[in-house]
């Protein structure tokens, strides 16, 4: 069949010599990839491949069989264009770092709207704020609420908060249990949107730190999850 569905690139892999195959999260059928012919081959091609870089907001025509792995692209366009998110360095590193996550943790062949909107819309407020150096730390916790395993606010006042079980608690109850500077900023950033981001202080030693604990988070949560090979040069270029 015919799909007109909005889409989100979320990995690419050259395949051969003159293909890619481009893993997509699509608003209308989930996850989807795709066996792009000659984007490699010609300055036509190139034009074509340029469509596919990380993160990019698209709108598909593509033949879709449910039966098939891969699957042809009839028409593609963007649907919306970065003005800074493969420009800026920093950026560029969270869009990367982000993109490998997402392209793990999304597996399945279905509708999602909700998700896909959240993902949508977090990529455009970052596209055109400065001050977003927290960014990733609030999109892969709030992406947690849509994956089913945000923290619990009940007794959110605790003493401690318990990755395994996602629940504040009074008394530390084993090794995922945290506390300090942690779990101050865990506090903060449940009740902050994007928006005021720009007045959470942190260090590089304090962002890498909430990082690992998300990471770890995450890990807990999501048994195929692994934490990402670009997460060493993400850290560097932060730190």
């Amino acid at each position: 069949m015919l799909a007109h569905t909005n889409a989100i690139v979320l990995s690419k892999l050259r395949y051969k010599d003159n293909d890619l195959i481009v893993k997509c999260y699509t608003e209308e059928l989930g996850v989807v990839s795709f066996l792009v012919r000659g984007a490699l081959k010609s300055k036509k091609g190139a034009s074509k491949a340029a469509y596919f870089q990380l993160l990019s907001q698209l709108q598909l025509v593509i033949a879709y069989k449910s039966n098939k792995n891969l699957h042809t692209i009839k028409e593609v366009k963007p649907n919306y264009i970065y003005s800074s998110l493969h420009s800026n360095i920093l950026k560029s590193a969270v869009v990367m770092f982000l993109s490998e996550i997402l392209a793990s943790i999304l597996q399945e062949e279905e509708e999602n709207r909700v998700l896909y909107s959240y993902i949508e819309t977090a990529l455009l407020w970052f596209d055109t704020h400065t001050k977003s150096s927290n960014f990733h730390l609030l999109f892969l916790l709030n992406l947690s609420k849509y994956l089913g395993f945000y923290p619990e606010l009940k007794n959110v006042n605790s003493a401690f908060f318990n990755l395994k079980d996602g629940k504040f608690e009074d008394k530390s109850m084993g090794k995922y249990a945290i506390q300090g500077e942690n779990l101050l900023l865990l506090k903060t950033l449940l009740g902050t949107k994007f928006d005021g981001l720009e007045n959470i202080k942190m260090n590089s030693s304090q962002r890498q730190s909430f990082l690992n604990m998300i990471l770890l988070y995450f890990e807990l949560h999501l048994g195929s999850f692994k934490t990402p090979r670009s997460v060493k040069v993400f850290n560097q270029v932060f730190s």
